[in-house]
């Protein structure tokens, strides 16, 4: 006798937790790494400026293939690339954890990115497949939403906790049992689904973009050493400026683009895909930023980290899983994501007033807790509104593209903040100022300015956005 199939109606929620289950991996290995960046600092002999590498070869590589990842996913079957990812990132979460020099933990941490873009575009896709109706949908991506900031929380109280008891390389050898887990659980409630046969890559296209962004990056995080009218800074900001001129003219001409333009055409995709770049501008630098003042300014040990963005995230998890999903019914996506935005840049400016000598609930906390409620509410709007407009066939395209957006801005920000930061303690040393006062000078500069993105952020969604999301949405190709 034949066993019946699972009824898809009655499995998706399970297949939901598995695929946040892998978000979670993503999630945990980013926040876990901004704790422990100062004792990486120490141990393998980072300066201040090449430190942001840790971050950002990771970012720029997930970045860079998240288009890559997410068509992979719409043309091979996305349990099956799904698969490919996970695997990738826990090998690569292994080499981090071995690694004794920079490196091979900067190498490391950019095939963590690689991994990480497949499973997440690849995630996202299947989710928004998974549910099509406009409540269940909201439901779903609140869920999404509360593992990304639950996995914030775990990971920043885990990384204080490894880092302090043991050592900055067992915040990537957690990975290890997950990724099996995910994988096994993987395979046991999400069916394998065919790809589309005889469809091509734009291999041109993501190697282009990829390189673009990897030199704008460079140039900016090595500007205050060479001089930002270098011939070296000016030379690589020319190179990214030609190599995103051909991945354009690439996209504007090949049968099956890596992003095609016209996706662009619809307001609600491009504008929270330009919110979406301020925005992670903004919110990964002051995660970066933030960390370093705590520790090299406060004094703070890695754990104390941990704890002081816990009531962040916690906020940010507790508003993503209800409230938030009952606003975006309610209100749409305009108004709730730009008042996200504008809490968050709130918080911002707080942290911009920081003095040396700062207390938690003076000068951390506030700015925590606006944080946390702007993100918590400007989550779901932004992703829902970047995904709305297309069709299941181009579902991991646009989830590519989203966080392709949220990664790239997040890498070109941080760049651009913390060299900012740098150039303006440097500068106050050079004059006389003593060390703990010319890093807070810095820090306060990259808080401002990250909030000045949050702002443009907002701005982007109030003048660009619709004014609200229809009740059921009409859902169509982009292409």
């Amino acid at each position: 006798m034949t066993r019946p199939a699972p009824d898809p109606a009655r499995t998706r929620w399970w297949a939901l937790l598995v695929l946040c289950l892998g978000v979670l991996m993503i999630v945990l290995d980013t926040t876990i790494v901004n704790v422990a960046l100062p004792s990486i600092r120490t141990d393998l002999g980072f300066t201040e400026t090449s430190l942001v590498w840790v971050v950002n070869a990771y970012m720029l590589t997930f970045g860079g293939f998240l288009l890559l990842g997410g068509r992979l996913g719409d043309l091979y079957g996305h349990r099956r690339v799904f698969l490919a990812g996970l695997a990738l990132f826990t090998l690569a979460s292994l080499a981090c954890g071995l690694a004794q020099t920079q490196t091979m933990l900067v190498v490391a941490r950019a095939v963590q990115g690689i991994g990480g873009a497949v499973v997440s575009a690849v995630s996202l896709s299947l989710i928004m497949n998974l549910f099509t109706e406009p409540t269940d949908r909201a439901r779903a991506m609140g869920v999404y939403g509360f593992v990304c900031a639950g996995g914030g929380s775990i990971g920043v109280l885990l990384g204080g906790f490894l880092t302090g008891a043991f050592s900055w390389h067992w915040i990537f050898m957690i990975n290890l049992p997950i990724g099996i887990a995910v994988a096994a659980l993987c395979m046991l409630l999400i069916p394998a689904s065919p790809g589309v046969r005889g469809a091509r890559l734009d291999w041109v296209g993501s190697i282009t973009v990829t390189g673009a962004l990897m030199l704008a990056v460079y140039a900016v995080v090595g500007g205050n050493e060479a001089g930002w009218a270098s011939v070296r800074t000016l030379g690589l900001l020319a190179g990214a400026v030609v190599l995103l001129a051909i991945f354009l003219w690439t996209e504007s001409r090949v049968p099956a683009p890596l992003m095609p333009l016209g996706l662009f055409r619809h307001r609600n995709i491009a504008a929270a895909n330009v919110a979406g770049v301020l925005w992670a501008a903004a919110m990964f630098a002051w995660f970066f930023i933030s960390a370093l003042y705590m520790q090299l300014v406060l004094g703070y040990t890695p754990m104390q980290v941990g704890l002081a963005f816990l009531p962040a995230n916690l906020i940010m998890a507790a508003l993503s899983l209800g409230v938030s999903a009952r606003v975006v019914m309610r209100y749409g996506f305009r108004w709730p994501m730009a008042g996200g935005l504008l809490l968050g840049a709130s918080g911002l400016a707080l942290f911009a007033l920081a003095p040396v000598q700062g207390s938690f609930a003076l000068h951390v906390l506030p700015g925590m807790v606006l944080l946390g409620v702007g993100c918590g509410i400007a989550f779901n709007p932004l992703l829902m509104a970047a995904m709305s407009e297309v069709g299941p066939e181009d579902s991991g395209l646009a989830s590519g593209v989203v966080n392709t957006s949220f990664m790239m801005g997040g890498a070109l920000g941080l760049a651009a903040l913390a060299s900012l930061a740098a150039g303006r303690t440097a500068g106050l040393q050079a004059a006389g100022a003593q060390a703990a006062e010319a890093l807070a000078a810095g820090y306060r500069m990259a808080f401002a300015a990250g909030a000045i993105f949050a702002v443009g952020a907002a701005a982007m969604g109030l003048w660009w956005m619709r004014e609200r999301a229809p009740a059921h949405p009409e859902v169509k190709s982009a292409l």
